[in-house]
């Protein structure tokens, strides 16, 4: 911690450039910024800088690659969502590293890091992590009504993404526990058993991760496994003398200044923000749902998560609402890191048993 580690992707001594980054990973939440550490050297050192060109792409499961940045002597050039987030470190000669700012869950994931010296040529890979929790999820239809596109338009309209097959495992680790099979980022269905039983996962075999393989992504259907991190704002239960139904919690929140919650800012909050609340409430999806910290008698039972009470009529004035409230400032991706990204990781309160069974009530 604190010093930054490299390893030599290529070593070669016929004067060819030499790149070496970050192994393992880097972690930082949505919203943060984050160094993707990669320097380089020639051998022998005798090259100009300004006949450098550095250029970083981010990678797909499917292996394509995405421009992130690009820069060739002072020439710099950044696309698409990354304009105006991502720069070079600039740390001294060498160095290669960019700065991402305000970092979205659209940025968990392979990023390539390239050094072009004429005709020769290096790279290196730098995986960017995200603090976050993986919440199962279905729609008001039903359970298993989701091919693998309507699955990652479910979880991007509650303020997520498709999680990852790593993601889903490391909440697995932590106790998640959903017997119902789900769509990942990478095409493939699971589910997480952490108690298998007769009707779920099997008695006889041992916990883990059940996987379907990969499904044909438009004519099969199931649940999806979403993954989201840090808000840029608070989730908050609104406190009222009577219950509402959904349009009533719709306006009684942008009376507010606020919006109806969406699923995956409910989870965020209860992970990062410690969210406990006895009180169901209504979600931006018509959802029921509240978050529990810390159990206790009569209040959802045993286990930390975030209980689903379903879908029900949004006329029914039997719930409360839950709240969301953007910050006022926007620019959120905090202190911009000059050094080891290590120095500058935020570490969160809550801990990893908080995500056992974190969605009990299914």
């Amino acid at each position: 911690m604190g010093r930054r580690k490299v390893v030599h992707v290529l070593e070669d001594d016929t004067g060819a450039v030499i790149v070496q980054t970050a192994p393992g990973k880097v972690v930082t939440h949505r919203g943060g910024s984050i160094t993707l550490p990669c320097r380089y050297h020639h051998e022998p050192e005798n090259t100009d800088p300004a006949r450098i060109r550095i250029k970083w792409t981010k990678v797909t499961d499917a292996l394509q690659f995405e421009d992130v940045f690009v820069a060739l002597g002072r020439e710099q050039r950044v696309f698409g969502s990354y304009k105006g987030r991502v720069f070079l470190e600039q740390a001294g000669p060498g160095d290669a590293s960019v700065i991402i700012q305000n970092v979205t869950l659209e940025d968990y994931g392979r990023f390539e890091c390239e050094v072009t010296n004429d005709m020769e040529d290096d790279t290196g890979f730098v995986n960017l992590d995200l603090e976050g929790v993986v919440f199962p999820y279905y729609p008001r239809e039903g359970r298993y009504k989701l091919n693998y596109h309507q699955g990652e338009d479910a979880c991007k309209q509650q303020d997520a993404i498709l999680a990852s097959h790593s993601q889903l495992h490391k909440a697995w680790l932590e106790g998640l526990d959903w017997c119902n099979a789900g769509w990942l980022e990478d095409g493939s269905v699971q589910y997480p058993i952490s108690h298998p039983r007769d009707q779920c996962g099997r008695k006889d075999t041992p916990a883990g991760v059940r996987n379907y393989g990969y499904r044909h992504k438009e004519d099969e259907r199931y649940d999806a496994f979403c993954f989201t991190s840090k808000l840029n704002g608070k989730v908050y239960f609104l406190k009222r003398f009577k219950k509402v139904n959904y349009a009533e919690a719709v306006k009684a929140c942008i009376r507010e200044g606020s919006a109806v919650a969406k699923v995956g800012q409910l989870y965020a909050a209860w992970k990062f923000q410690l969210l406990d609340r006895c009180e169901a409430g209504w979600l931006e999806d018509g959802s029921i749902r509240y978050p529990i910290v810390n159990p206790r008698s009569r209040c959802g039972g045993s286990q930390p998560g975030v209980r689903h009470l379903g879908f029900p009529d949004k006329k029914f004035r039997l719930y409360g609402v839950f709240c969301f409230q953007k910050n006022k400032d926007e620019t959120a991706g905090g202190t911009v890191m000059t050094k080891s990204p290590t120095d500058s990781l935020t570490k969160q309160k809550s801990s990893s048993s908080m995500a056992t069974n974190a969605t009990r009530g299914n």
